[in-house]
């Protein structure tokens, strides 16, 4: 009885365990989609503002602007492909790891045009626009080159795919399409009609396999004979003929 109870007891423990393990998860689970809904949510008001700000704002101000506005957009779009394709390619792992370490100058680089955004000083501002000019586009540059690349891979290893696929199939229906008899297979013969041979007097005659055949057969009766007639009891016995 009381391993029956520290059995059940066993039991209970493992399933509140259990339990509570799935709800952690599920929390956890939820919390990260909560917060990269969040994410994007930030990401996409921001875009919008430096979109509407580099258009409305003429001047360094909105130079800056459009310089973060390509600058996050190129690098937001490489790590999206290298993050894709890493796993079913396992050679863009170093293009990865050299992505982040790109990643790390051109979060600075954002950092700093940000908070150049609201200086006072233009003059200041548009002496430091043409060094922000060239980090950028250097750091947007390296990054175009790693996703066009990956791009590239991608699309090579497709191609060789669909080429190896092509010829398979053409081999398959070439197959498919062979029909004909093989020449290595005697062809079907059908047998030739008897000749007829000449008679001394220029008719034709059976073959001797016929004649024989007939002779040895007994001629048959064209109809059956009758056989005897039933006699009843009441018909009367025939009179005899006289004889005169």
């Amino acid at each position: 009885m009381e391993a029956v109870i520290a059995i059940v007891a066993l039991l209970f423990v493992l399933c509140v365990v259990l339990g509570a393990y799935a709800t952690v998860k599920a929390v956890g689970a939820a919390k990260r989609g909560v917060d990269r809904t969040i994410t994007q949510a930030k990401r996409t008001v921001e875009d919008t503002t430096l979109r509407a700000r580099s258009l409305a704002q003429p001047g360094p101000v909105g130079q800056l602007a459009d310089l973060r506005l390509k600058l996050r957009t190129s690098m937001r779009a490489t790590q999206e492909a290298l993050q894709a394709g890493v796993g079913e390619d396992e050679s863009l792992k170093e293009s990865l790891a050299l992505f982040q370490q790109l990643s790390r100058h051109g979060r600075e680089l954002d950092d700093e045009l940000r908070r150049l955004e609201p200086e006072p000083d233009r003059a200041k501002l548009v002496q430091r626009l043409p060094d922000l000019r060239t980090r950028t586009e250097k750091i947007i540059k390296s990054a175009d080159a790693l996703r066009w690349a990956a791009h590239d891979r991608a699309r090579k290893f497709a191609e060789d795919d669909l080429e190896t696929l092509s010829a398979q199939i053409d081999v398959e229906a070439g197959a498919l399409r062979h029909w004909t008899t093989d020449p290595s297979e005697p062809a079907h013969v059908w047998p030739e009609a008897p000749k007829p041979e000449p008679t001394a007097s220029g008719g034709q005659k059976w073959q001797e396999s016929t004649e024989a055949r007939t002779a040895e057969e007994p001629p048959r009766p064209a109809i059956t004979p009758p056989g005897p007639r039933p006699t009843y009891p009441w018909q009367k016995k025939p009179r005899p003929e006289s004889t005169t």
